[in-house]
Formats: structure tokens, sequence, C-alpha cells
């Protein structure tokens, strides 16, 4: 093995270089910020990455001189330089991220990732975090690693051998860690209205965040549910350990909970930890939408920022403020659709904490369209679910307005009225 020094490790990366970080709970912090502690010498670097953890030094002063930010999905660490001259977003489907790699749309020189010790024959675990970590190693020039003995050894594809490493540093430190939040009397409302619409043999894909965990806390009574998505969370525990799921009725990988990535608990971790029902792949792979709809009754459960009166979703920025990214909702919206006796369900409380209506007559000025309305089909918030699909324009109104905040009713009503007659 190839053991260096951080300073070492961090030197493989040179001016102009665009470097790929791997992200969630595996981002390898120790790493990055070495390669930031360069930032005198360094000039014009790109990062390139999804949703980060942790403190990345090159969107902070006065490392950010040296660098600039080119992400596909944007978290809270880069939100600020995002919205800046010092970086950039780009709108693109998590299943289609790879494509960028693999195309030499964005050719990677630096892939810097988080890896397992290696087993016996020489093979490193990409723990959590295969997603589009897997694409980025396999084309990037050069891979430089932090080797974690924290890092679980997780089934599936993410795995890469330790000659293919160029430069590997030691650092034992836990992964980032996603408490779950307490769940609010708004959120387990709209966790009942969603768990209604769920069959027994259902395949399910949802994200983190209580909303999801309020779903899944329903669920109890239901059977044979399988797993197929993107993001892997503790939600799924007790649910697994009650035996609700099972995967038996599933098409793609029939009794295994295939996921890319996993945030949460150390107690997840510990789990998917040479766990062979757990299989990790990349996103290609878990977002495809042509595999995803194979599986029965996929229900696919989204969230959103706001929504228009004819079923625009906004879930990736507040009026001209990049605030997430497109993800891979649509990928799952439009899976679930396809899928025999699927739901594709967008999820939302009614309000902001301020209390304005997330159900707008209008998206704002600049917001983006992450779910076109043609796509949308359930809609669900505290006080009900809908289904729009085939409904026309001024039905979709009234549908909406219907699940809005009752102090929003009125004047969601009056501007239907004025827009639609």
């Amino acid at each position: 093995m190839n053991i260096v020094s951080l300073e070492t490790a961090a030197s493989f990366v040179k001016s102009g270089d665009r470097i790929f970080v791997q992200g969630a709970a595996m981002t390898p912090n120790a790493l990055v910020n070495a390669i930031c502690e360069r930032y005198g010498e360094l000039r014009d670097v790109e990062v390139v990455s999804i949703h980060t953890e942790g403190p990345v030094n090159y969107a902070l002063s006065p490392y950010s001189q040296a660098f600039k930010i080119n992400t596909c999905f944007v978290g809270s660490n880069v939100r600020k330089a995002v919205n800046t001259q010092q970086g950039d977003y780009i709108p693109i489907f998590l299943s289609e991220i790879h494509l960028l790699f693999r195309r030499g749309l964005l050719p990677l020189d630096v892939a810097v990732v988080q890896v397992s010790p290696p087993d016996r024959h020489g093979f490193c675990s990409l723990g959590v975090s295969v997603d589009v970590t897997l694409p980025a190693v396999q084309t990037a020039k050069k891979v430089i690693a932090q080797l974690n003995p924290h890092v679980p050894r997780t089934h599936g594809d993410g795995i890469i051998h330790i000659s293919q490493i160029d430069a590997l540093v030691e650092v034992a430190a836990p992964l980032h860690l996603h408490p779950q939040g307490d769940i609010t009397d708004t959120e387990a409302e709209i966790g009942r209205n969603v768990a209604s619409l769920i069959e027994d043999g259902a395949t399910l894909q949802m994200g983190i965040g209580n909303i999801p965990n309020a779903v899944l806390s329903n669920l109890s009574g239901h059977r044979r549910l399988g797993v197929h998505t993107e993001m892997f969370s503790d939600g799924l525990l007790p649910l697994i350990q009650k035996g609700v799921i099972t995967g038996e009725e599933k098409e793609i990988k029939t009794g295994k909970i295939v996921t890319c990535f996993a945030a949460g608990s150390q107690a997840l971790y510990d789990f998917v930890d040479d766990n062979p029902l757990v299989h990790f792949k990349e996103a290609a792979y878990t977002n495809d939408t042509a595999l995803i709809r194979r599986n029965p009754k996929v229900t696919a459960i989204n969230s959103a920022i706001e929504i228009d009166l004819t079923g625009q979703v906004c879930a990736d920025t507040i009026g001209t403020l990049q605030y997430s990214g497109v993800g891979g909702q649509m990928d799952f919206i439009r899976a679930a659709s396809l899928s025999e006796g699927g739901k594709p369900i967008i999820a939302l409380t009614s309000t902001t904490a301020k209390g304005v209506s997330k159900i707008t007559p209008f998206l704002k000025h600049g917001a983006g369209v992450t779910t076109t309305r043609a796509h949308v089909h359930y809609v669900a918030t505290e006080y009900g679910v809908v289904n729009l699909y085939g409904k026309n324009l001024k039905q979709r109104a009234r549908a909406l307005t219907s699940i809005a905040h009752p102090d929003h009713r009125e004047a969601l009503e009056q501007a239907a009225r004025e827009r639609f007659g």
C-alpha cells in the first residue's frame, strides 16, 4: 500500500485540475482540507461533487481564491459560495451525472475519496457513498484516498482495488452522522396520509428527513414491502427488523435492499457493514427509470419547497437562490408513474415555518421547475391527499386548494378564478 502523509497526498492536485470529492457521510474532509492548505500555490482548481458534509475549506476565504465550485447538488456548506461568483451549479438528474465523467464532458484529474482498509484480496470498499463516486474513481487520472477503519464494508459494486489508488492517507474518524429529528404533529399527520396510499408488496423510495420517517413509522402493519431507493436511512431499520420489508415481490434484486448511498446514525452504518441484504450500486443503476419501473407498485415519496396551482413542483430553489439540486426526484417520480400499480407522491407541509403557503398561485420569480406538472400525480399535506393525474388546470387548482392551509384557501380560490375563470 502506498501510505503517505496528508501533505504528500494533497500534492497530487495541481493548478488547473478538476477534482471530484466524494460526498454525504463519506466526505473525506481531512484530505480535502489538506488540499485547501495549498491555496497559496494553487490556482483555478475546479471542485465537482454532489452533496458533501462537514467543513470544506474550498468554500471559505482565504482558501476560496484558489478553488471554484462546480457542483451537481448544493448542500449547506457550499450554498453561499454557489450563489456567488465563486461557484455554480449543474442542473442534472442524479441518474445522469456519471455520463459527465464517462463521456468526457467533465474529465476528472483527481478523485478524492474515502475507503475501508483492504480485504485479503486487496479490495477496499467505498462504504456508504457509491452513487457517483464509483464512476469518478473509474475515470479519474489519479485517485487519492483516506484509509479509514470506520468505513463500513458494503456489498454491491462499491469496491476498488488497492492498486487503483495512487496515494493513501491513514485517517481514523467516524463517518458523518444524520440524527433523526423529532416528528412534529403536522409531519405525523402527513405521514399518516401518505402511508394510507402504500399497498402491501409496494417497492419504496424515500429520502431523509422527518416526513419520510413519519411515513415509515406508520407502516408496521404492512407486509412484503421492498426497497429500491437512492438513499437508505434509519427509518427503514425497524421495518426490516419486524419483517415488514422483505423484498420478496421485487423484480429487480428480489429480497435485497437496493441503494446508492446511506446517511444516518452509527447504528445504520453498523447495519450495512458486511450485510449482504443491502446492495450499494452506483446511481446510474439505482436511479435508472427503466430498471425501477420493473418493480411492482413503486411508491416514490419526495418533497417540495413549493407547488403552484397547476402542479409545477419546485424542490431545489427558493426563487433565484440555488438551495439544493434536482437530484433523483424525477428519476423516481417517472419510474413510479410507469410501474404497474405505482404511485409517485409529493409530500410537503402546507406552510413554511413562517406561515407562508407552499401551495401558491405561481412559483417564485426565478424558481426552477424540478418536476413538471405533467409528471405530478399524488400531492399530500397534513390536510389530505389529492391525485392530479388526468385533471385539467381548473380541477388541479381546486384539488390543491383543498389541501392547502385553511388560512390561505380563500386567496388561492381567488387566484384560481382570476387565472382560469
